[in-house]
């Protein structure tokens, strides 16, 4: 089988505050925060560079939907469409339309828990 998922994306999680919760992690455990929370930078295999996003949202947002769960995982892929399609056809639970964006194409799945897992073919260059 053709590995799917080629890294961590992101881990984003619901906060109360979640001005204060990036303070706190710049604080004591050194993130380099943002808006955006935390972007880790590093390199593949083959040097290129690449990211991983942490960060807290809001905890009214309802981009995690239909999931209930406090937080969200992004994986890293390599062809958003191929993976989506295989899939489908496997019984996954799809949510929504991939969506594309200077820095990736997106695709959301939910998995046996009601997890909303969010898919990313990315293009790295387009943060710095």
């Amino acid at each position: 089988m053709k590995k799917r998922v080629i890294g961590l994306g992101g881990f984003f999680f619901k906060s109360e505050n979640p001005d204060a919760a990036k303070n706190w992690y710049k604080e004591h455990l050194g993130l380099d925060t943002d808006q955006y929370g935390c972007t880790f930078w590093w390199k593949d295999k083959e040097g290129n560079d690449c990211s991983t996003q942490w960060s807290p949202m809001d905890e009214k947002t309802e981009y995690f939907q239909p999931s209930q769960k406090q937080f969200m995982m992004n994986f890293r892929v390599d062809n958003l469409e191929e993976l989506l399609a295989a899939l489908k056809e496997e019984g996954v639970t799809i949510v929504g339309e991939p969506e594309e964006y200077s820095y990736g194409k997106f695709g959301w799945i939910l998995d046996p828990e009601g997890n909303k897992i969010e898919l990313w073919e990315p293009k790295d260059d387009a943060f710095k």
